[in-house]
Parts: C-alpha cells; sequence; structure tokens
C-alpha cells in the first residue's frame, strides 16, 4: 500500500511528486508505484523555476532506473511545454542506449500542473520499451 491507494498494474504510475525548495537548490523527489511498492527518483538542481521541468523529468528517470533494478541507461534528451490548440502540452524525449533514434512522450497539463505533466510524458515516452523489460 501508498497512501490510500493500491499500487497496481502492469506499468509504473506515477504515485507522488514533492519539491523542497531551498535559497540555493531544489531537491525534487518522484514516486512511482508498481507491483504493490514505491520506487523513488531524486534529481537536485537550480531552484529557477523555468529548470523545474528538467529535474522532474531527471527525477522521473532515476525511479524508472530503479523499477528497472538497473536494466535501463535512460538520459533526458529534452523537455518542454508547448500550446496545442486551447491546450497545454508537457513533452519529453528520451534516451535510452538501446534506442538509436530516442524516445518521445507527451501529455496534456490538467489542473495547471506541468510537474504532474511532464512525469507523466516522460512515462509515455518509455512506456512500451519498459513493458519488454518488466516482463
Amino acid at each position: 500500500m501508498f497512501g490510500d491507494q493500491r499500487i497496481v498494474g502492469d506499468r509504473p504510475l506515477l504515485a507522488m511528486i514533492d519539491e523542497d525548495t531551498k535559497a540555493e537548490e531544489v531537491r525534487v523527489t518522484v514516486v512511482l508505484g508498481w507491483q504493490d511498492r514505491a520506487f523513488e527518483g531524486e534529481a537536485v538542481g537550480d531552484p529557477d523555476p523555468a529548470l523545474r521541468p528538467r529535474l522532474v523529468g531527471e527525477a522521473t528517470l532515476r525511479a524508472i532506473e530503479r523499477v528497472s533494478e538497473g536494466r535501463l541507461i535512460l538520459d533526458l534528451t529534452a523537455v518542454g511545454t508547448t500550446d496545442l490548440g486551447v491546450a497545454q502540452v508537457a513533452m519529453a524525449q528520451v534516451h535510452m542506449d538501446t534506442i538509436p533514434d530516442g524516445l518521445v512522450g507527451s501529455a496534456l497539463i490538467r489542473e495547471n500542473d506541468p510537474a504532474k505533466a511532464t512525469a507523466r510524458a516522460v512515462l509515455d515516452a518509455i512506456n512500451r520499451k519498459l513493458d519488454s523489460i518488466l516482463t
């Protein structure tokens, strides 16, 4: 059990994002749930809000690497947001050592929460490849 949610499913799910801001740095922690377990990833960097999506993406990748028990080596190539009609979209490009072209994912920004959308975009980028590694 994680909080009040039971963590189940074939793919890791976003359970929590926490941001701890200090004067000189921010620590972003992303927790993924998979098979009744919680997997945590962290990234630390400059507290500039414009750099926050990259920290969220990096923390998400570190959590995914823990889920994969070290079988994946991932790098966040790019992360950003854009307007698409009336919607805002978070996008992530992830490099995986076994895929030369990289992977791309996206997620709608809902409830004015770009951090959650960024983490989901990273998960969207790697979920299909992660399935084959975890099964």
